[in-house]
């Protein structure tokens, strides 16, 4: 109940010694308390909260050692969880204390705990031996000395052993001396001269008692044997004597040489030397040779276990007198450890945005060698974006150096090697898997900057046109792409009436049916857009081209082709070879080879007399002309495009082989719907004369006609959704490019007072011979020259030279 109550209050003047500086916090407590015993309230000691000691799962740190002290978070306080022998844990070295860590998390923290264990009076002075015998010569002097074991107490200090005390005192007393270690030696000395005729048995009692409370003793029986005549004792030539050996060395290392010398001759001086049997763990490391005194090693000895030992070393001769010195052997180290690495707490992942600096890993490092053999460095790759800080003393932080980018590196194997400073050195190595986790913080980017596709028009809708595609460096839901259509208008209507794209392929559909002669190519966005938060986009150009198809056949601008009359080109009979009679003009509204256009002579009255420029449209004769030839020629021309399938459009051309007017019209009214004529000349010279004052109002009427005819003509071409390509004649240029007209052609009659010789001049002022043949007509006959044509109108499709109008 006393050492309860001892044991208690210690604890308290202990508690009240606590020091807390720079995240080191230090208790003292008593040995042997009690599991579950406070050794301190160390939240409160180093400022922390409760909530903190949770949140961070603080933990106490020992390394490979036994955990005496354990933490409870609950109440903030270390408390005793093993029994804790001073003597076990420290023997005789003072101050005995335990050295430990607590960790917290999120932030990463550590703090360094020293308790220090104090000694209590809990063991017992012994001797080795319960007895002792010594042989002592009755010629022994006074003042003669002999060793006696030493007891062992394992407390320190006050509770250590204190003083000896002998039983009885007649013949020999005690004395005690501070040895070269400061241990105290215990020697009986003859104070009485001994007679063996009197006494040849002594019998003594050696007690060995301690300073603590309550005090505890402990007595060792000593029986001395009285012999004749040996009056000189053996005496070492040192003191005290030191050795130096490796660690590791082998078992047969000499250690060193002790010499006693005895001034007794014969018997009396021969010595033998032991160690003292008070050295227990000694006798299995070490032997001395009793003949020699050398020093053997017997055992295996590390310099992480002990780096010292000490030995007391007897000479006694054949007389039982003796002598006592002590040797040290001090243990070499040498670089035998390799560093040892111990992952205090790690994060397995951390942002690919974690700012520089972030604590990744912590680690102890320690290293059992001494001095350089013991002084560890840790290095990591320099490659790789991570660096190594010391904190403590071998602890090590694993920090990031940059910034990450998973998209570079998503993983790192991370090699922490630690080395010592011997020679040679040795080394650890401990690898640490970092996983990069994903931000959104990269947009889709299309493989093209912009895209340009085609399609053919006519097409179905709903029909796929091309697809695009980006890609997005992040992972998983960054990294989804959907595609969007952006807002915008084609020819004032929504873009979406034209295409529509899938969300998830990027797959581009036409909406309608397109048509190449309305709408040719039009411009849109497709933007890109990743499923991160916020989510994050891009956008790209994309061009749809029409292609043409053969989907409209040519149509022939030039000879016109009217219902109510006839319209005739005519040829003089004095024509030569290659002489131009017209120019079928015709355009086709495609494109390409679509609207390449030939022209062939299908029919015609005399196919020996004419022939069609295949790619102009121009009617030429193949012949000269003569008189043998018909007046009326009628020729069919084809109109094709160069499509596949063609297309074809047909023009009828009338032809008029005559020098004179009036055998044009007697030739002209044999046409199925004439009447029947006189062929009387004189019928038609005074029919003519007859109608000169009508045919100048008929002129007016129809100059008037065919110019309202002209302008509607070229209001529907205007309004129609084909391009409007017009036609000049003569003075008709191809500026479309297309092919179908390649020349510009002007032609100029010249004629003379024989009907029958004309001049064809080429680069003059337009001019062309037009025969228009009227069926309903009586046959009145008006020749009628204008200076300026009718359709030279800006809306008119046509340009015509002075005219020459016959009306039968």
């Amino acid at each position: 109940m006393f050492l309860t109550m001892r044991r208690q209050v210690l604890l308290f003047l202990s508690a009240l010694c606590l020091s807390c500086a720079l995240g080191q916090v230090s208790y003292s407590v008593p040995e042997e308390m009690t599991k579950g015993s406070v050794v301190g309230n160390i939240a409160h000691d180093l400022g922390l909260d409760l909530k903190r000691l949770k949140s961070g799962k603080a933990r106490v740190y020992t390394g490979a050692s036994v955990e005496y002290i354990g933490l409870n978070k609950d109440r903030g306080v270390l408390l005793i969880q093993e029994r804790i022998d001073r003597e076990a844990l420290c023997g005789e070295t003072t101050p005995c204390a335990l050295h430990f860590q607590l960790i917290l998390e999120n932030p990463m923290e550590l703090f360094r705990v020293t308790v220090e264990i104090t000694d209590i009076n809990d063991n017992t002075p012994s001797f080795t031996n319960a007895e002792k015998r010594f042989e002592i010569s009755e010629s022994a002097v006074i003042g003669s000395k002999f060793i006696l074991d030493k007891a062992i107490d394992s407390d320190i200090g006050m509770n250590g052993l204190q003083r000896y005390s002998l039983s009885p005192a007649d013949n020999f007393v005690l004395k005690s001396g501070n040895q070269a270690d400061r241990s105290k030696k215990v020697e009986m000395v003859l104070q009485k001269p001994l007679d063996r005729e009197k006494q040849d048995h002594i019998s003594l009692l050696l007690t060995a008692v301690d300073g603590g409370e309550p005090q505890m003793s402990g007595t060792m029986q000593i029986f001395v044997n009285v012999l004749d005549a040996n009056d000189n004792a053996p005496t070492f030539s040192k003191p005290l004597y030191r050795a130096k050996i490796l660690e590791n060395s082998p078992k047969g290392t000499s250690v060193t040489t002790v010499s006693a010398s005895d001034k007794d001759i014969g018997s009396n001086r021969e010595v033998s030397y032991l160690i003292s049997t008070t050295e227990r763990l000694l006798s299995n490391l070490f032997k001395i040779d009793s003949k020699t005194g050398e020093i053997m090693l017997v055992g295996e000895i590390d310099y992480e276990k002990a780096k010292i030992y000490e030995m007391d070393i007897e000479a006694v001769d054949s007389g039982g007198l003796s002598d006592s010195t002590k040797v040290i052997v001090d243990v070499i180290d040498i670089n035998d450890n390799n560093p040892h690495i111990n992952i205090v707490s790690k994060s397995d992942s951390i942002s690919e945005d974690s700012p520089p600096n972030t604590v990744i890993a912590m680690l102890s490092v320690n290293d059992p060698d001494s001095e350089s053999n013991g002084e560890v460095e840790c290095n990591i790759d320099p490659n790789i974006p991570f660096k190594i800080q010391t904190t403590l003393n071998g602890f090590y932080t694993l920090v990031t150096e940059v910034a990450l980018d998973r998209e570079i590196a998503s993983q790192f194997n991370i090699s922490v090697t630690c080395s010592d400073e011997g020679v040679p050195s040795l080394s650890s190595s401990v690898t640490l898997t970092l996983q990069i986790s994903d931000v959104n913080d990269n947009a889709p980017v299309f493989e093209r900057s912009s895209y340009e596709a085609y399609i053919v028009e006519n097409n179905t809708p709903g029909l796929s046109i091309f697809t695009v595609r980006a890609r997005d460096a992040d992972w998983n839901q960054n990294a989804r792409v959907s595609y969007i259509l952006e807002d915008s208008s084609v020819n004032g209507v929504p873009v979406s009436s034209y295409v529509s794209v899938s969300a998830d392929s990027g797959v581009i559909h036409a909406v309608r049916s397109f048509d190449y002669e309305q709408i040719k190519d039009f411009h849109f966005r497709v933007k890109a857009q990743d499923g991160g938060s916020p989510p994050l986009s891009s956008n790209v150009s994309v061009k749809i081209i029409i292609q043409d198809q053969n989907d409209n056949p040519p149509q022939v601008l030039y000879p016109v082709q009217t219902g109510g009359s006839l319209v005739a080109e005519m040829v003089p009979r004095s024509a030569d070879v290659g002489y131009l009679v017209t120019k079928v003009v015709a355009v086709d509204v495609d494109s390409g080879q679509n609207a390449w256009l030939s022209y062939k002579l299908q029919k015609a009255t005399d196919r020996a007399l004419f022939e069609v420029g295949l790619q102009n449209g121009e009617i030429r004769t193949i012949r000269q002309v003569t008189d043998k030839d018909a007046v009326k020629q009628r020729l069919t021309v084809i109109v094709e495009d160069n499509g596949q399938p063609s297309r074809s459009a047909t023009v009828i051309v009338n032809v008029a082989v005559a020098d004179s007017f009036p055998e044009v019209l007697s030739e002209f009214t044999d046409f199925p719907h004439d009447k029947e004529y006189n062929d009387n000349l004189t019928f038609y010279l005074v029919l003519a004369l007859a109608v000169v004052s009508f045919l100048f109002i008929t002129c007016l009427v129809v100059i008037i006609s065919v110019k309202i005819y002209r302008w509607r003509q070229s209001r529907v071409l205007y309004h129609s959704s084909l391009p409007v390509i017009p036609y000049y004649p003569p003075r008709y240029s191809d500026t479309l490019g297309t092919g179908t007209l390649p020349h510009v052609y002007n032609y100029e009659v010249c004629r003379t007072t024989d009907s029958r010789r004309s001049d064809c001049k080429f680069g003059g002022a337009g001019s062309q011979n037009v025969l228009i043949m009227d069926p309903s007509s009586t046959g009145t006959m008006q020749r009628m020259q204008s200076e300026k044509s009718i359709l030279d109108e800006p809306d008119s499709p046509l340009e015509v030279g002075p005219n020459v109008v016959i009306s039968l």
